[in-house]
């Protein structure tokens, strides 16, 4: 049996649903938003191969975006309400 890359990556996380409009975009992510990949990623949920969680922390009332800008604006751009992703920890400097 397999393990896929994302189990790899996070193995003691699970995937749950996550409301898209609760997901607050930081500036700092705003700006690797890519037009040309927000399009494949698109194309990877409709052809149902796009499996891999966007990360989010908690805030206040509401999820910070960590990591998947563009699978997250890709969900959005088709109609999608949730979304699959990881809940990690805020990292500390």
């Amino acid at each position: 049996m397999g393990v896929h890359a994302s189990e790899r990556e996070f193995p003691l996380l699970k995937a749950v649903a996550v409301k898209i409009a609760e997901i607050y975009i930081p500036a700092d992510r705003r700006k690797d938003m890519d037009p040309e990949a927000i399009d494949a990623a698109a194309q990877k949920i409709l052809e149902d191969t796009e499996e891999r969680p966007i990360q989010v922390r908690l805030g206040k009332n509401r999820y910070v975006l960590v990591k998947g800008v563009n699978r997250l604006e890709a969900h959005k751009a088709l109609g999608e309400e949730s979304i699959q992703a990881y809940i990690v920890q805020a990292k500390r400097y």
